[in-house]
């Protein structure tokens, strides 16, 4: 028979049972409250990265959405707007944005303009066109004259003509006089007339912007004499620069009177570059550097003093030179001893300077795939023997472009 005690006990291990099952709910249900929380912070986290995903969609729909707007310049500023010219060459009296600030709207800028009422939305910055920007520019050629054989008396001229106008100008106004304005290297292909233009521009520290003339002869017209004066004026904005134009002839052969549309439009450009070289805008710390190997074609006037007011003519180096060029070529290539450089420099009578460096490559190539650690007199003879027929096929020349 179950006494008081007992059953006062049998009752507290009831409520222990029941206290403790409590807890252990209460637990439960407060982890799943924590969890339940955690996940309600990253579904606001998550809803916050879906709602500006979305603004951003928006904002990309109402851009694609909005009309185009015209690309015009800015000619004057009036009380009542501005006066611009649209992209198809027609004048307008606009208004303009107020928010642009007024230091901004200076003559000659482009700008964006609304299609609808053509007012000035906007100034845009100065673009190149893509020929421009993807010219040779180099700020310090790393050429210097040290890298030239053969050619000191050019080297003499050109530095008088170019280097002179650059660190002399005192002197040049002492003497009131105007500096030359460019230079015209003749010659055959392959005797240094690139690298002339960049070494003068390494010893000037001007930045070097090359190009091809042929690359200025454009389909439409205008083109190739805006292209000329993007070329100038972006030389005038890095100046001191050295402007030097490959192949003049592809523009500046002479004017004739039966011409055809295309002749006509080289003929502008040519008349552009004229006006460049010795027009109302002064070139100051821009020195021009042509190249050609067809003087003969160009037109007189831009032989005439003014505009490229020295003649360099290089030629074809003699024995003295050739040796010169293979010293040049060969100071940091390892050689036997029993080379004599005089030697091979006899047996190149009528090679260029690209066809004597070609003439060390080969060479090099020849010793390198024979597993040899100096190039041998027998690689020099079968280099010499390779050039050699080339040249007397006819083939198209070996130059590798540094001596262009």
């Amino acid at each position: 028979m179950a006494t008081g005690s007992d059953t006062i006990r049998s009752d507290e291990v009831s409520t222990q049972s029941a206290v403790s099952n409590l807890q252990n709910e209460m637990k439960v249900l407060s982890e799943t409250a924590q969890q339940l929380l955690t996940d309600k912070l990253l579904l606001e986290s998550e809803i916050s990265q879906v709602k500006k995903r979305a603004s951003r969609l928006e904002e990309e729909i109402r851009n694609l959405r909005t009309p185009p707007m015209i690309i015009g310049h800015l000619q004057d500023m009036t009380e009542d707007g501005a006066i611009v010219r649209s992209s198809n060459g027609t004048v307008f009296l606009v208004s303009v944005n107020p928010r642009i600030e007024s230091s901004l709207l200076v003559p000659g800028c482009r700008v964006a303009l609304n299609q609808d009422t053509l007012s000035v939305i906007e100034i845009l910055s100065d673009s190149w066109d893509p020929l421009v920007v993807t010219s040779e520019i180099i700020e310090k050629p790393t050429v210097s004259f040290n890298d030239i054989g053969g050619l000191k008396d050019q080297i003499k001229e050109i530095r008088e003509t170019v280097e002179l106008s650059f660190t002399n100008k005192e002197d040049f106004e002492r003497f009131s006089i105007d500096p030359p304005k460019g230079v015209l290297l003749t010659g055959p292909p392959g005797t240094g007339k690139t690298l002339l233009a960049k070494a003068v521009a390494n010893s000037t520290n001007a930045v070097f912007l090359g190009l091809v003339a042929s690359e200025l002869a454009q389909k439409y017209i205008g083109e190739g004499g805006r292209l000329v004066r993007e070329i100038f004026d972006l030389a005038r904005k890095k100046a001191p620069a050295i402007v030097f134009i490959d192949e003049l002839d592809a523009i500046g052969s002479k004017r004739l009177d039966s011409a055809t549309s295309g002749d006509r439009e080289v003929q502008r450009t040519l008349m552009q570059l004229l006006s460049e070289l010795d027009g109302f805008e002064p070139l100051e710390d821009v020195k021009i550097i042509a190249a050609t190997n067809r003087p003969e074609l160009l037109d007189n006037a831009l032989l005439r003093p003014g505009r490229f007011d020295r003649i360099v003519e290089i030629p074809l180096p003699d024995e003295e030179g050739r040796l010169s060029i293979l010293k040049v070529h060969t100071k940091n290539t390892p050689i036997s001893s029993s080379i004599v450089l005089g030697d091979i420099a006899s047996k190149t009578e009528g090679f260029s300077g690209a066809e004597i460096k070609s003439l060390v490559v080969e060479a090099g190539v020849s010793a390198i795939s024979n597993g040899r650690k100096k190039i041998s007199k027998s690689d020099f003879l079968n280099s010499l023997e390779k050039i050699t027929n080339v040249r007397s096929g006819n083939a198209n020349d070996n130059s590798s472009g540094l001596y262009d």
